[in-house]
């Protein structure tokens, strides 16, 4: 393999509903990032069906191109057409490094695209950079750091025989670049016929599950609740205390695995990272794990009896103090605050 034939940093750019998703966006931001380092250009991949103005806004978020293809077999997404496509893309142009979002569709389909490039692929990542190497000092490769045995140590992968590099990327962990409708559009519609035997499952129905909550990596303010609520009848303090803030509750690693509160909600190196504005630990000690989900926050605000907390090292405002007399005030004043308005 030469190496030096592979340049630029592609972004898969997943789409749902026809619309592009958050994710794509962040990893735009975080690819733009690379590609300075790397100087070179971020191309974001869209896969579809009629999304010209969704490409267009991958450009307005940051991209320096878009490849689009267009076909009906891309509309909803089936792990065939899609691997198929994503591969010839690569084969034909040879990026340096491609980066997918640790989605449920990134996850499906960027280890098998890694195996038909025969490259590597390193999951879940919480961290990209770039290094030189340190044999060839000409050579540089994508640092990809993700949590490793069960979350307790961080480890920074490398690819350096191998190309492209390859990471799929938790949401929420990179952020966006700015989004200007002043930037160029520079749209290559990529053709390509893909074989009808890659639809090899058809889709009958699409079921859609509304949450009741908001998702956690959405919202503004979150009220997160530790092994310190002593068990889930006590969340419901901290629902009115979020609903009154205008946000959701969150929980730690131990609050879910404990069965209080379900698995969508946590927030940690094993969970979602999050970056509300307004962050409200209530109970969590604050190990390392915990941290690095939510230490992006905003404003935090930690509430924890035991002042030698971990939490309070990355607080805003640590209050001292028994969670089930704190919050019911924090209650009770907001509660004042909306009567006089």
């Amino acid at each position: 393999m030469n190496i030096s034939e592979y340049k630029g940093v592609f972004v898969f750019a997943e789409q749902r509903d026809r619309k592009v998703q958050k994710v794509a966006l962040e990893l735009i931001g975080k690819g733009k990032e690379l590609a300075k380092d790397l100087n070179t250009t971020v191309t974001a991949v869209l896969l579809g069906k009629d999304m010209k103005d969704e490409a267009k806004r991958l450009c307005y978020a940051g991209a320096d191109k878009v490849i689009y293809v267009d076909d009906d077999l891309l509309d909803i997404y089936m792990t065939e057409p899609y691997v198929y496509t994503m591969h010839k893309i690569i084969t034909d142009k040879k990026p340096e490094a491609v980066i997918y979002g640790a989605t449920a569709i990134g996850r499906d389909m960027a280890p098998r695209v890694s195996a038909r490039v025969h490259t590597g692929l390193t999951a879940d990542c919480t961290g990209l950079a770039i290094e030189a190497d340190d044999e060839d000092p000409n050579k540089q490769n994508l640092m990809m750091t993700r949590p490793a045995f069960g979350g307790n140590i961080m480890a920074t992968i490398a690819c350096p025989n191998h190309r492209p590099q390859m990471a799929t990327v938790r949401p929420g962990v990179m952020q966006a670049a700015k989004y200007s409708e002043q930037n160029p559009v520079n749209i290559e519609e990529y053709k390509i016929d893909i074989p009808k035997e890659c639809k090899n499952v058809e889709i009958l129905d699409v079921t859609k599950i509304i949450q009741q909550r908001m998702n956690i990596e959405d919202a503004k303010v979150l009220v997160s609740g530790g092994r310190g609520m002593h068990g889930p009848e006590n969340y419901p303090m901290l629902e009115e205390l979020a609903d009154l803030l205008g946000g959701t509750i969150s929980a730690s690693r131990a609050a879910v695995d404990a069965g209080w509160v379900p698995k969508d909600r946590q927030v940690g190196q094993t969970g979602k990272t999050v970056r509300p504005n307004l962050y409200i630990a209530c109970g969590i000690s604050g190990a390392i794990q915990h941290l690095a989900g939510m230490e992006e926050s905003d404003y935090i605000i930690a509430i924890n009896k035991d002042e030698t907390a971990p939490i309070f090292d990355v607080a805003d405002v640590g209050i001292v103090g028994d969670i089930f007399q704190v919050v019911p005030l924090l209650i009770e004043e907001l509660k004042k605050e909306k009567a006089t308005k």
